[in-house]
């Protein structure tokens, strides 16, 4: 079920990207596949986070106009980087998170000019103001979606179950050898 919600998410956070940098300006900057990605690979499940990472990225590139498959690298080497970090350390905390967010939008934004250095194309806007500025949207926007998912999420949102029976208390039971006497 869980990843039906992150599948249903994703899906969303790209149609968002698509549509909402043509509505204002600074939803250009805000790099929400992303968010959606480092919230897969925070769940611990490598594979399902690269498979999203690289999904995402090429369904970005495909509605963008830029160098085919740079989002898409650089969204897998996100997600799997993440992923790593999620496995060796408790990353459960909204505050860790944010540093999380911060850490993966600077590396895909650097991975991402880097690339097109290193192919010999030109990005469409300076280096400095992008990150800059994608870095504050995502950073923001990235909070504020975490803590929706982890609501919705959550076990909050499951009934209990509640025992009809409690278990019985068992008494100690007496070791039947004794040693020395």
């Amino acid at each position: 079920m869980e990843q039906v919600k992150v599948t249903i998410a994703l899906i969303l956070a790209i149609l968002a990207q698509w549509s909402l940098r043509n509505v204002a300006e600074p939803f250009a900057y805000v790099d929400f596949p992303l968010i959606i990605i480092v919230f897969a690979a925070l769940q611990r499940n490598s594979m399902r986070a690269i498979i999203y990472g690289t999904l995402a990225g090429l369904a970005v590139d495909a509605v963008s106009s830029g160098l085919l498959g740079a989002n898409g690298f650089t969204k897998t080497l996100v997600a799997y980087a993440v992923s790593e970090l999620a496995r060796r350390v408790y990353l459960d905390n909204l505050i860790l998170r944010m540093f999380v967010i911060a850490g993966a939008c600077l590396v895909d934004d650097l991975a991402y000019y880097g690339l097109h250095q290193l192919l010999g194309v030109t990005p469409s806007a300076p280096l400095v103001t992008t990150v800059a500025y994608s870095f504050i949207g995502t950073l923001i926007a990235g909070t504020m979606i975490f803590f929706v998912l982890d609501y919705f999420s959550s076990d909050r949102l499951r009934p209990r179950r509640r025992e009809s029976l409690s278990p019985r208390r068992q008494s100690r039971r007496r070791n039947p050898i004794k040693l020395g006497r």
